[in-house]
């Protein structure tokens, strides 16, 4: 089975195939263009460098959040379009699952940060056990002080490393982490969030047949977005 899948949650875009657990080809850039003019291009690039229809494709999946409100809208958007026409089945990812990928040969714990900013992460963690990932909590938006009180506690009742990934762990680790013992930031080469996670974290739906139509494929936000958050205070305070 042929995936193609695509991840466009932050900054990074990405796009990878993957021939069941075989990854075929991937392409993945972190140079702050607009996704709307750079993502359909990586897609067709790929598809023609590796010599595939997009007629071969059997299955689409995408990280459908947390994430920027305009990545994750561009993202889905683009799968709903190439997956319509043959209603090809869809699979929507977590970011930060997909993310906890990045390091799946490792045993560790994997701490997914995005950044949310005004000081929050969106989060979630892993423990990573021979190539299994158990997820160990729902992916949330925390402060960042009660994400690191939380990592502290991990640390110190964990044998394992805990390696901090994902486009805010930079912020994160330098905030808070850099003095803590056993915790570590991911190396650059696995930092961020890819296409290739988010194919592999795809694959357990599309063998279990748990997929979705190109229509049922929505966003998974974590908060609302600034205009609508804006907009609720904005009632909220003429009642008053």
């Amino acid at each position: 089975m042929k995936i193609l899948a695509v991840e466009c949650s932050a900054t990074p875009a990405s796009v990878a195939i993957l021939d069941n657990d075989k990854l075929l080809a991937q392409a993945f850039t972190n140079v702050k263009l607009t996704h709307s003019q750079t993502l359909m291009p990586m897609i067709e690039n790929l598809l023609n460098s590796s010599k595939i229809q997009l007629s071969d494709i059997d299955g689409f999946a995408i990280s459908n959040g947390p994430g920027s409100f305009t990545g994750i809208r561009i993202g889905i958007s683009a799968v709903k379009g190439l997956a319509a026409a043959k209603k090809v089945p869809c699979v929507g990812v977590s970011t930060l699952l997909a993310m906890a990928y990045n390091y799946s040969d490792t045993d560790c714990i994997v701490c997914a940060v995005m950044d949310a900013r005004c000081n929050q992460f969106y989060n979630a963690i892993f423990d990573i056990e021979n190539n299994k990932i158990t997820r160990l909590c729902d992916d949330r938006a925390l402060m960042c002080d009660e994400l690191l009180d939380e990592v502290k506690k991990i640390s110190q009742n964990s044998d394992k490393r805990v390696i901090i990934v994902g486009d805010g762990a930079d912020a994160f680790y330098k905030a808070a982490c850099d003095n803590i013992i056993n915790v570590k930031k991911a190396h650059p080469s696995r930092e961020f969030q890819n296409a290739v996670g988010v194919g592999y974290a795809s694959l357990n739906n599309f063998e279990n047949g748990e997929t979705l139509s190109p229509n049922e494929i929505l966003p998974f936000y974590l908060r609302l977005p600034q205009a609508e958050r804006e907009l609720k205070m904005k009632k909220e305070n003429e009642k008053i």
